[in-house]
């Protein structure tokens, strides 16, 4: 008779301290099982794998003052790290909404802030996009207190090669940060002109090899159609190697491409429309004294913020605004590298 233990399937043995591939980090995509090894790779100064750290969280709780009975937005909800902070604020009698368009990872977020005690009287999470702020106005029926928001993408979404964001693994280029919804960046390559991906790449990322490249791209994909992270990798290091000198050639490869995928990805997503909506209804949905707050990751998204908010001061919306974009303190940008881009800027309504 066989025992019962030895028919059970064994785990897979953790793969070093360090594991490279995604799935070889279960311990890390586990935190609720292995606290120490998440403790473990925040002190290396790293983000564990499918984990988000959330960036000036004091300047933010500074900036919005959450009290309690208040309500308040969070427009991306991502991991749920500025929520977490800013919820116990609010009570008692306060409410906090949160957005976010992304289907895999929105119900974990809210998993995981029903299992820390928040309840739907006090949070109230939907799927929908930031965009669409006016449709929540109107069935909230009053003004938000505050609102923030954090642009771009979150840690969990980048380290899943599943997901298509990152270089560094191979995965399929989708860079949707809603897959049931739009073309992923293998489509859309597939229905650009040489000019428009050039104007594309220095709209969506002031990239200074854009023409090379656009060049490349599309001369690689006459004969193979690039629909993985890794092809549309190679050909950017190879264009960056052709154009550099070896001295600063991991540097200059490693920006550029940072720059494509980002160029790419607001591409696909429609962000700089999907941003710029959201802040022109944005004093609309502000109670008079109501604050906000808006975290950005490069110049693009950072430009249209600052110009909205110049705008609301001089038409007298804004009674006040961030004379410059606060940045994250040495110590933050040590512990966590992936908030050296972060800009953080705030507003406040007219009462």
């Amino acid at each position: 008779m066989v025992d019962e233990d030895s028919q059970r399937k064994r785990r897979v043995r953790y793969k070093g301290t360090h594991p490279r591939r995604f799935q070889d980090k279960y311990k890390e995509l586990d935190p609720a099982a292995d606290a120490i090894e998440l403790q473990k790779v925040r002190a290396r100064g790293h983000t564990p794998a499918g984990t988000h750290r959330p960036i000036c969280v004091r300047e933010i709780l500074e900036i919005l003052a959450p009290q309690p009975g208040e309500t308040g937005l969070d427009a991306t909800l991502g991991f749920g790290g500025h929520a977490t902070e800013i919820l116990p604020h609010l009570l008692p009698g306060g409410r906090l909404f949160a957005l976010d368009v992304d289907p895999i990872e929105l119900p974990r977020t809210e998993a995981r802030l029903r299992a820390a005690g928040f309840g739907e009287d006090v949070l109230v999470v939907r799927r929908m996009n930031f965009a669409g702020l006016p449709q929540l106005r109107h069935e909230l029926g009053e003004g938000f207190d505050f609102v923030l928001a954090d642009l771009g993408v979150s840690s969990m979404q980048i380290d899943n090669p599943a997901r298509g964001f990152t270089y560094k693994a191979d995965g399929p280029l989708d860079l949707r940060l809603n897959p049931q919804r739009g073309k992923p960046a293998s489509v859309l390559l597939q229905n650009l002109g040489e000019p428009e991906l050039a104007e594309l790449l220095i709209e969506n990322s002031d990239e200074p090899r854009a023409a090379a490249l656009a060049q490349a791209i599309l001369a690689a994909a006459q004969d193979r159609p690039i629909a993985t992270t890794t092809q549309l990798a190679s050909l950017v290091r190879a264009v960056v190697k052709s154009n550099c000198d070896a001295e600063s050639l991991e540097d200059e490869t490693r920006v550029t491409l940072q720059r494509t995928f980002q160029a790419l990805r607001i591409a696909v997503n429609d962000e700089f429309q999907v941003l710029d909506q959201f802040l022109s209804h944005l004093p609309g949905c502000l109670r008079p004294g109501g604050r906000v707050a808006i975290l950005s990751f490069h110049s693009g998204e950072d430009r249209r913020v600052k110009k909205a908010f110049q705008q609301g001061q001089r038409d007298g919306v804004y009674a006040r605004i961030a004379p410059e974009p606060i940045r994250p303190g040495f110590e933050e940008r040590r512990d966590n590298p992936r908030s050296s881009s972060a800009k953080l800027r705030w507003a406040v309504k007219a009462g």
